[in-house]
C-alpha cells in the first residue's frame, strides 16, 4: 500500500511542491529581517520622491520580496492541478511551521549564551556581541510576525477566489491571465495588511504613511507578477510532462469541480 502511494506521481509531486512552498515561506520569513536599496542593487543612486504627502520615499524593500512573488507562483500551479483545497491545506501547513520556527527562535533567544567564547568571537569582524546581533536577527516583533503571517492567509485566499473566477470565464486558456491577474490582486492585499498589522496597529503609522509605502512595495510586486510570468508556463509543461497529458488534463478538470475528485 504504501509504495503504491509513494510510487504516485502525483502524490509526489505534491509532497515537492509542499516542501518547496513551506521551505520558502520560512526563508522569506528568516531573511525579511534585513532591508536593501532596489536602486542600489540596479546599479542607481536613490533619488528620494514624494507620494501622497510622505516625502523622503525610496525603493528600500525588505529581502523577503525577493521570495515571496516565487509563493504566489506556486499557489497558481497547486491551484491549477490539485484545486482550492490543496491550496489551503498547504498554506496552513506553512504558517503552522513558521508559528513553530519562531518560537524555536524565542526559546533560542532566552536560552543563556555562552559568554567565555561565544559573545566575542565575531570582534574582529565587526560584530562585538553575537548574542544581541542573535537577537535582532531572530527577534522579529511579534506585530510584524502577526501581520506577515495573516497578510499571507489573507492573500492565499483572494488569490485562489480571483484565479478561479477568471479561470471560470476562460477555461483552460489563458493561463498568464488567471495566474499573473490573482497573483497582482493578492500581492496588494498582501502588501496592505502586513503594513497595517505591523505598523498602523504595531507603530501607530498614519494611514497615509501605510499606504504610500505599500503602494511602492506593491509597485515592485506588480513588476515582478508579470516578468515572472512566462516561469508559470515552464512549470506547467514540466509537469504535463512528468504527469502525462491524460493524468494532468484529469487533474485540471478535477481542480475545477468539473469530475469526481
Amino acid at each position: 500500500m504504501i509504495h503504491k502511494i509513494l510510487a504516485d506521481k502525483p502524490t509526489k509531486l505534491f509532497v515537492i511542491i509542499t516542501a518547496f512552498f513551506v521551505a520558502n515561506a520560512l526563508i522569506a520569513e528568516c531573511i525579511g529581517g534585513k532591508l536593501f536599496s532596489l536602486e542600489k542593487v540596479l546599479g542607481l543612486a536613490p533619488h528620494p520622491f514624494s507620494l501622497l504627502g510622505e516625502d523622503g520615499l525610496t525603493y528600500t524593500l525588505t529581502c523577503g520580496v525577493l521570495l515571496w512573488p516565487l509563493e504566489f507562483i506556486v499557489t497558481d500551479v497547486v491551484n491549477e492541478y490539485y484545486g482550492p483545497k490543496a491550496v489551503r491545506r498547504i498554506s496552513y501547513i506553512a504558517v503552522g511551521l513558521i508559528c513553530y520556527a519562531f518560537l524555536m527562535f524565542y526559546a533560542a533567544i532566552e536560552i543563556a549564551p555562552d559568554t567565555s567564547f561565544w559573545t566575542g568571537s565575531q570582534a574582529q569582524n565587526g560584530v562585538p556581541d553575537m548574542q544581541a546581533a542573535f537577537n535582532g536577527i531572530f527577534g522579529q516583533g511579534m506585530w510584524i510576525i502577526a501581520g506577515s503571517l495573516s497578510a499571507f492567509l489573507v492573500s492565499q485566499v483572494v488569490d485562489v477566489w480571483v484565479f478561479h473566477r477568471i479561470k471560470k470565464a476562460t477555461g483552460e486558456k489563458k493561463v498568464w491571465l488567471r495566474a499573473t491577474g490573482s497573483t497582482i490582486v493578492s500581492q496588494l492585499v498582501d502588501s496592505f495588511i502586513v503594513l497595517f498589522i505591523a505598523f498602523k496597529i504595531g507603530k501607530g503609522w498614519s494611514y497615509q504613511r501605510v499606504v504610500a509605502i505599500c503602494l511602492v512595495n506593491y509597485s515592485y510586486k506588480f513588476v515582478m507578477a508579470v516578468v515572472l510570468t512566462p516561469l508559470i508556463y515552464a512549470m506547467e509543461r514540466g509537469i504535463d510532462r512528468y504527469l502525462g497529458d491524460k493524468v494532468a488534463h484529469e487533474m485540471r478538470q478535477a481542480a475545477m469541480g468539473k469530475i469526481a475528485e
